[in-house]
């Protein structure tokens, strides 16, 4: 055990003209954190120290868009080809052949393509959302949807013909939709990062074990913002999260310009259709490298994966368990960060 560890940060370029920002500590094996929206690396701020004391050099990073790291407006430096990219310069910046990988909604599927696209740098895979159910690209491609009848699109479903940004429009006609709301430019952008800590205390909470995400399907598209489709979160603190941390939180997103407030996350929805081109090729891989999936058996999210663990069984070899954390929701790693420390060190922990 390491006692006197300290956690510092620092901005690496990844790309000409690209910094990101990390959180980082330890020495040994890399240990990759990669967080979702919204999200920061201060997300895995419980998971730092406790696997660097495990003998790894644990690493998290805001991804592009988000905290300290760059916030270009431009889309498509935002599609799964240039985040490879970026996460793949971070492995050679520290001179790692290879890195465990951990990685929480759009991080998750950033992790699942860097093991089907670079599997030679993966050398353990941790994700908290299933394979092949990337909600803004790809998504099962590489098999037959399966629609109930009189079933209508869902957004967890892609089709060789339809790309997603169709699909989620197809969908707003029935109901706000917010995959489709943040398809254009500027209204999310000035309506969120106009009301910064308001959102994300309303996001964190629709999220957790305790929220109500699917609020939105009861509201029309016409006239509706992603703030009146999420419900009033309650005052902090919570078990899982302190006033003190909240903040933080909105320090670290906050930016002058309130168009990029929120930049990261709604790229993310906006390269959709260029992830859904892109994934092409790798529709049909399989995902062969160690694999845990670890998960809050509250999620909400989870409405979006119909059959997603006989889809995993049978997509994934090299999966080698799945865990669910009880009493944990989205956030799995802050709601429960014991636990979910506990499951990974229980699967990484030999090699570190």
């Amino acid at each position: 055990m390491r006692g006197d560890l300290v956690i510092q940060e620092r901005r690496i370029l990844v790309g000409e003209g690209v910094s990101l920002n990390v959180m980082e500590a330890g020495s040994g094996p890399l240990l990759l954190m990669i967080h979702g929206f919204p999200g920061l690396a201060y997300s895995w701020r419980h998971q730092m120290l406790p696997f660097a004391r495990a003998g790894f050099r644990a690493v998290a990073v805001d991804s592009l868009g988000y905290g300290a790291s760059d916030r270009p407006s431009d889309p498509a430096l935002y599609d799964s080809a240039h985040i490879q990219d970026y996460l793949t310069a971070l492995l050679d910046h520290y001179g790692a052949r290879d890195a465990v990988v951990i990685g929480q909604d759009f991080g998750a599927q950033y992790a699942w393509n860097m093991a089907v696209r670079s599997p030679e740098r993966v050398r353990a895979l941790i994700a908290t959302i299933p394979y092949d159910y990337d909600l803004a690209g790809r998504a099962m491609l590489g098999g037959q949807p399966r629609l109930a009848e009189g079933e209508g699109p869902r957004p967890d479903m892609a089709s060789p013909d339809h790309p997603p940004s169709a699909r989620f429009a197809e969908m707003a006609k029935a109901h706000f939709v917010h995959f489709h709301y943040f398809q254009t430019v500027g209204p999310a952008d000035r309506e969120l990062g106009g009301a910064l800590a308001d959102y994300l205390r309303r996001s964190f909470h629709a999220l957790s074990s305790s929220g109500d995400l699917w609020a939105w399907k009861a509201l029309p598209s016409e006239g509706t913002g992603y703030l009146d489709a999420l419900p009033p979160a309650p005052d902090l603190p919570w078990p899982w999260l302190s006033a003190e941390e909240f903040a933080e939180y909105v320090r670290r997103y906050d930016h002058p310009d309130l168009d990029r407030r929120m930049i990261g996350g709604l790229n993310s929805y906006r390269t959709a259709d260029a992830n859904w081109e892109i994934g092409r090729a790798w529709a049909d891989a399989d995902v062969t490298v160690p694999t845990l999936m670890l998960y809050g058996a509250a999620d909400p999210s989870f409405g979006f994966f119909p059959d997603w663990e006989e889809r995993l069984r049978r997509r994934v070899p090299g999966l080698a368990d799945i865990v669910a954390i009880e009493g944990a929701g989205h956030l799995v790693q802050q709601e429960a960060p014991e636990a979910f420390n506990a499951a990974v060190l229980g699967f990484v922990g030999g090699l570190a």
